[in-house]
């Protein structure tokens, strides 16, 4: 699963400067989520008690929404490091932009409710 993240905070580094980062960080969350990484995603939010979130936005229904703090016990303390380390942004400044758009980009990639039929 860190290497999903890895590669998202190497491109969000890339995006900060510009104006639409949101949009742009959200495109490219939509491009790097499979059925693999999507599948490891909900591993680890089983593990850490997350799992009915994140299968809220693999189904058709309300997307519930994740907290940073809640996305901090989602990730390891390595996969935060790792995304600081890549952007030189600070956590306050990845995690909270990560919890808004990972819902919405999961549920993108699995219009049909079903992790094995990303869009």
């Amino acid at each position: 699963m860190s290497g999903i993240f890895n590669d998202v905070m190497g491109k969000l580094s890339d995006l900060a400067g510009s104006t639409g980062l949101s949009q742009q960080v959200h495109s490219y969350l939509s491009q790097l989520l499979t059925p693999a990484t999507i599948t490891s995603l909900l591993a680890q939010a089983d593990q850490a008690g997350l799992g009915d979130k994140v299968r809220s936005w693999i189904g058709d229904g309300h997307n519930l929404p994740i907290s940073t703090d809640e996305l901090r016990s989602l990730l390891s303390s390595q996969q935060v490091q790792a995304m600081v380390d890549k952007t030189g942004l600070p956590a306050a400044t990845i995690l909270p932009v990560l919890a808004h758009l990972l819902p919405e980009a999961v549920n993108t990639q699995t219009p049909a409710g079903d992790v094995s039929k990303t869009a």
